[in-house]
């Protein structure tokens, strides 16, 4: 009698267990593989401060948030899109609410009640889970390589699942080591880069001495191409001692990093009053301000705060200060300028990774059958707010069903060494 499949999974964060989740209900016994203690950590860090699971808008608006690779994940989303991921969550036994941004969070706000309810079902399926491994790739009789405490482990799957992240939070496992073990397979490789990151600024000594970690709010953000294209999106931002973090900010980032790649800087304004326009700023400010500093008179008539006080510092001398048409404009159009992206270590999330030109729609890699990819390690990216977790999920579950697909009457596992 043939041995019944068996399918590894390597890396246990939400694409690896939503292929896992996949595979275990249709009765595939199922091996996770991770190289930290325990497994989901990224995900648990990024609730942290609340869990944005999916967003609540528009499909068609909600798919165009993966830009250049929206038309590759469409019918990975409409599998498994925002509202069938708010049921699963709900058969998980956690409820979700829409935020009045449109972002969908769990009642308690946290990632690790949701994590433990889903651990516990899947190792009710059978799942079992082999922390403290670290994969080093293939031996030549197709067998996968482990590191574990020093000692090499040997496995064999009928089918394989690398769903390993980016190259973020190495701290919590996204490392991006698996790159140069699929390199030296031949797998295109996109490079990876930091994607809803902060940008770094050239700011004074002191601003960055007296100012650093102050939140910036509500600012609008504009950015012009040099080819054209146009952006304006207003949101927070925080200024640190290297140049500039936030929402706002990471939401353009993908367009802003492709301007510096193409061009060095990228120079973006800041309306620092988005509520009012130059004209009603230069009333205001026309007002008689008695034996007010003009210092207080910004603070009492506008709501010019220290941290955007110190920003205009930066742009303007003491004597622009004075000149109120000067002074209202550049509220209005606060030109900053981002001379780099920060490290990829420090970014929410990787752009770049395996190209979708080295897979099947199955999302299996075509010179290496039996063998698929999933979640960060793909080539797409996406803002914050729920988009990075729901394609995650989305392409965790196509990489499972692509596997069952494939194990319903495919040959065995080839892998072809280069």
């Amino acid at each position: 009698m043939p041995k019944p499949p068996s399918v590894s999974i390597i890396g246990a964060g939400p694409a690896g267990l939503m292929a896992a989740e996949v595979l275990s209900l249709a009765g595939i016994q199922v091996d996770v593989y991770d190289a930290m203690p325990s497994a989901g950590r990224k995900f648990l860090m990024a609730g942290k401060g609340g869990l944005n699971i999916t967003h609540s808008e528009a499909f068609p608006q909600f798919l165009s948030r993966y830009g250049k690779r929206s038309a590759i994940l469409t019918p990975m989303l409409n599998q498994f899109s925002p509202e069938r991921l708010r049921e699963w969550v709900l058969g998980l036994g956690v409820t979700t609410f829409i935020g009045s941004s449109g972002r969908v969070f769990p009642a308690e706000m946290k990632a690790a009640p949701l994590l433990r309810a889903w651990l516990h079902r899947l190792r009710s399926h059978g799942v079992h889970f082999h922390m403290r491994h670290v994969w080093q790739g293939w031996t030549v009789d197709k067998q996968l390589r482990f590191s574990v405490n020093g000692t090499q482990q040997l496995v064999q799957s009928s089918a394989v699942v690398l769903a390993l992240g980016g190259g973020s939070w190495p701290q919590l496992g996204s490392n991006a080591a698996w790159l140069p073990v699929l390199e030296q397979y031949g797998i295109s490789i996109a490079p990876l880069q930091p994607a809803n990151c902060g940008f770094s600024v050239s700011w004074s000594e002191y601003l960055r001495q007296h100012h650093a970690g102050q939140p910036l709010k509500p600012v609008r953000l504009s950015f012009t191409s040099l080819s054209g294209a146009a952006i304006q999106q207003q949101g927070e931002l925080i200024v640190t001692e290297y140049g500039l973090e936030g929402g706002l900010i990471y939401a353009v980032s993908a367009v802003l990093r492709e301007e510096i790649t193409t061009h060095g800087t990228a120079a973006i304004t800041l309306d620092l009053l988005p509520d009012l326009t130059a004209a009603e700023i230069s009333t205001r400010l026309n007002t008689n301000r008695g034996k007010a500093s003009w210092t207080n008179h910004l603070r009492k008539r506008l709501g010019v705060d220290a941290i955007k006080f110190a920003l205009l510092r930066e742009t303007l001398t003491a004597a622009d200060l004075n000149n109120i048409p000067l002074l209202a404009a550049t509220l209005k159009a606060l030109p900053v300028k981002l001379l780099a992206c920060r490290p990829l270590a420090e970014a929410i999330s990787t752009a770049g990774g395996v190209c979708f030109s080295s897979l099947n729609d199955n999302l299996m890699l075509k010179t290496m059958p039996g063998v698929f990819c999933a979640g960060e390690m793909l080539d797409w990216e996406a803002p914050t707010g729920g988009y990075l977790l729901t394609a995650c999920l989305a392409t965790g579950q196509a990489a499972g069903v692509g596997v069952l697909d494939w194990l319903r009457g495919q040959e065995p596992i080839v892998i072809q060494n280069q």
